[in-house]
């Protein structure tokens, strides 16, 4: 009786950990998202007209062109910093980040802001953005809002650091 039910908790065991395991695109994604990434431009397409965003609920694109991110794969950890400039704050933000497979559907990448000692200051809110292209040396990143009720793609182009 006792070897059944250690077979049992170890079946369990393994189905847990498989259920919770990462899939072999995402894993791919999270190798090649890792290191240092500079948001080089944002742009906007489906609308006609110019547009004064706030992204991420902390700066303004502006503030993003030109951002330094940072993607630890290890510990799905990692910061950016804001353009350098009089209007944007230059204090380091840090992120979870991880890449979510839908199958099927456009992989994406999704990150809320924690502290510096790693707790969720977001209250669970966070952000997912789709991994339209993806290479060792660029990503593009986009999300689908509505402003006046049309649809507009914010496209986010970034280029990788040595």
């Amino acid at each position: 009786m006792h070897v059944k039910k250690s077979f049992f908790l170890l079946l369990m065991a393994v189905g847990m950990l498989s259920s919770c395991s990462v899939s072999k695109s995402a894993k791919q994604d999270r190798n090649t998202i890792d290191g240092y990434w500079m948001l080089n431009s944002v742009s906007y397409t489906g609308s006609e007209g110019k547009f004064k965003s706030e992204l991420f609920n902390d700066a303004t694109a502006a503030c993003f062109e030109g951002s330094n991110w940072f993607f630890r794969k290890n510990n799905s950890t990692g910061s950016y910093v804001l353009a350098n400039s009089s209007d944007c704050s230059q204090q380091e933000r840090f992120i979870r980040w991880s890449v979510v497979n839908r199958e099927g559907m456009t992989d994406q990448l999704q990150f809320k802001f924690i502290d510096d000692k790693y707790k969720d200051i977001s209250g669970g809110v966070g952000y997912r953005l789709d991994i339209s292209s993806l290479t060792e040396t660029q990503m593009r990143l986009q999300s689908k809002v509505t402003v006046d009720g049309s649809p507009v793609t914010v496209v986010y182009e970034f280029i990788k650091n040595e």
